[in-house]
């Protein structure tokens, strides 16, 4: 059963959001962790702005901030493991 249970998606979030959760592995590290659907509508959206500022595209460095933000408040553990 999926811990959604009080995670919201902020107003300005635009990306998609899935139905379901994954377990999701840190790029560099290999370390892995489990994250909600809401949790992974997140992550993924905060690494579709970190590819698309590592590609030079014109990006809103501050929706990535914003995203960054949300996902240490809702879930610090992840946090660390997949973005710190």
């Amino acid at each position: 059963m999926e811990k959604t249970k009080g995670q919201k998606l902020p107003k300005w979030f635009d990306g998609m959001l899935y139905d379901k959760g994954a377990t999701v592995q840190n790029r560099f590290s290999g370390e892995e962790i489990e994250l909600t659907a809401v949790e992974l509508s997140m992550y993924d959206f905060i690494m579709g702005a970190t590819l698309c500022m590592e590609m030079g595209a014109p990006c809103d460095v501050n929706e990535l901030r914003k995203g960054l933000d949300w996902f240490r408040k809702t879930n610090a553990e992840a946090y660390m493991v997949l973005l710190d």
